[in-house]
């Protein structure tokens, strides 16, 4: 099709912006609650801490960052006027793909780490420290970071049909010529290193675990393994990344193509110009998503989890007891005891979770 042919295409995707207040708005209530109690559970009550908590340490910072730029999105999306100028835009834009590809590298680093403790759990014991894991992190960050930012900081916000109205557009309606120029290439760029590596290399380690489950023979340093444990965060990573991540990278893609102008047609530009926007607002469900890795795939924040709900219960229930019957000196001798034996619970799971791990 020619250009003018091209150009008469009907682009009718408003439908996006109702969706995406609705879709953003639910995302930042339920990301920012679950994600706070992340924080608080890793910075304030976990004790044992490893190389998986490590990496989903910095997992729940990326998140919570992206969380608290999710209003600034829902407002642009109600009114379809970018109000807080072009440096907010930027980083709103910097955040989502910080957000997104160190999502990725992180879950991707947690079934490395799975990996080399089921299928070489021997050779693997001087790789896998926690300092190794903070040097992984802090590699994850840089790479991120090195793409996010300028992705973010280079791109112009344009206004409708790339004229002076006075509408501003943020992180969408970019020229042919920037795609052209400069995001057909940061598209390649950010689908190598951020999503088809990681992507594969997460399938590599989830076939050789599976595989390594089957035989029969005693691998890990505790004793016989917990399969059921294994399978689930086999599960749950997969499921993050068929449900949030593999929509969105694949459209981007054919995306990308269409607004080069490499991949010709209405029919086409129609297609992903409507998968887009759901495939975006599936992306950005993974914040939500990310703090059911941390439960379903650590021991220690389930344990952790249940040693606070069983004390905050048992002391809503010792201070109903005091007050029907009303003695202070008894009740702070069985506070003190019931302190004591979650204390000696805690140890024993903590010296369990070492074992297993």
């Amino acid at each position: 099709m020619n250009s003018s042919g091209q150009n008469s295409c009907e682009k009718n995707d408003d439908f996006k912006y109702f969706m995406y207040s609705v879709v953003f708005s639910l995302v930042f209530v339920v990301g920012l609650l679950f994600n706070v109690i992340a924080m608080y559970i890793f910075f304030c009550t976990l004790k044992v801490r490893n190389e998986t908590t490590t990496y989903m340490m910095n997992l729940v910072v990326s998140d919570t960052l992206f969380v608290l730029s999710l209003p600034f999105r829902i407002v642009y999306f109600i009114r379809r006027d970018w109000l807080f100028g072009s440096i907010l835009c930027k980083i709103s834009v910097a955040l989502f793909y910080t957000n997104m590809y160190s999502s990725i590298l992180f879950l991707t680093c947690i079934s490395m780490d799975r990996f080399l403790a089921i299928v070489h759990p021997f050779r693997s014991q001087s790789i896998r420290t926690k300092r190794t894991a903070k040097l992984a992190c802090l590699m994850v960050w840089v790479m991120v970071l090195s793409g996010s930012i300028p992705t973010g900081f280079l791109l112009d916000t344009t206004s409708p049909n790339n004229t002076n109205s006075s509408s501003k557009f943020c992180f969408e309606n970019y020229s042919k010529k920037q795609w052209k120029a400069e995001l057909s290439k940061v598209v390649i760029f950010i689908e190598t290193v951020g999503f088809i590596l990681p992507l594969l290399l997460n399938v590599f380690c989830s076939v050789m675990v599976l595989r390594t489950l089957k035989k029969s023979q005693t691998i890990s340093r505790g004793g016989s393994l917990n399969k059921a444990k294994v399978l689930r965060m086999i599960f749950v990573n997969l499921l993050i990344f068929c449900f949030c991540f593999i929509p969105y990278n694949v459209n981007l893609i054919f995306y990308a193509l269409v607004r080069s102008n490499i991949l010709k047609g209405c029919y086409a530009e129609q297609v992903v110009r409507t998968i887009y926007p759901i495939a975006l607002c599936l992306a950005v469900t993974n914040c939500c998503f990310d703090p059911v890795v941390y439960y379903f795939t650590s021991e220690t924040i389930q344990s952790s989890i249940k040693r606070k709900s069983i004390g905050w219960y048992n002391g809503t229930k010792l201070m109903q007891t005091d007050s029907i019957q009303g003695s202070p000196n008894t009740a702070v001798k069985n506070l003190t005891l019931r302190g004591m034996r979650l204390n000696d619970k805690e140890s024993t799971v903590d010296e369990f979770y070492q074992r297993c791990e």
